[in-house]
């Protein structure tokens, strides 16, 4: 159970209550995009989930109101979405590799696919590697520079964290379709400006540590 306390009350609920609430908004958003009502979903869930999360997770679509059609493991709803089941150049049993970096974690899957019939051979991935993982990383890397430079510590301060998170979480974007950038904050603490020369030395350092915990996750698939 997950307790939260609300107006000096705890109020208890189970996983599925809370999977429900996400549910519903990800209904009314896609209700609102498509202007009709929806009824029916299919829900993905991580291939390494057993039968009773599965279970728990169909019960959180119901208690949403929906009408849960089926529960698919997610690297084959990647691998559905990509149309990999069409792209097919040979007959007979295809394998394909679906490597999943997302918010909080990471998974990798070997599926096969033949006659448009997908099975998961192999699944790995670590519950500790994704998007968060690598915003703290290079948030907490540059609190100690700055500390080091300036000697001035903002780790107790969160406006600053937050708008040097805000920086990182942008230049961890814009890295994705250039080589280079910079991070450039005015007045990030006490009056003092955030302007590191070059982050590709840190970012390399910063890297390293998940680009080896990801293809240990690769190699054993």
């Amino acid at each position: 159970m997950i307790v939260v306390q609300h107006k000096g009350e705890d109020k208890e609920f189970a996983a599925e209550e809370i999977s429900s609430m996400v549910l519903i908004k990800m209904r009314k958003i896609a209700e609102a995009y498509l202007g009709s009502t929806i009824k029916n979903a299919v829900i993905t869930v991580p291939a390494y989930f057993n039968d009773s999360q599965r279970q728990a997770t169909k019960d959180a679509g119901v208690i949403a109101g929906l009408n849960v059609m089926r529960i698919i493991n997610e690297p084959t709803a990647a691998a559905i979405a990509y149309g990999l089941d069409k792209k097919a150049t040979s007959v007979g049993e295809k394998n394909v590799l679906i490597f999943d970096l997302g918010g909080g974690t990471f998974d990798v899957s070997l599926l096969t696919i033949e006659e448009g019939i997908f099975e998961v051979k192999a699944t790995a991935g670590d519950t500790h590697l994704g998007r968060e993982d690598f915003d703290n990383r290079m948030v907490n890397h540059f609190v100690q520079k700055f500390k080091r430079k300036n000697k001035k510590d903002i780790a107790g301060n969160p406006r600053a964290l937050r708008r040097l998170r805000t920086s990182c979480e942008r230049t961890k974007r814009t890295l994705s379709s250039t080589a280079q950038t910079t991070i450039e904050i005015d007045s990030l603490y006490e009056g003092i400006d955030f302007t590191p020369q070059s982050l590709e030395p840190d970012l390399k350092s910063l890297t390293w540590i998940f680009s080896v915990s990801a293809w240990s996750q690769l190699r054993s698939v």
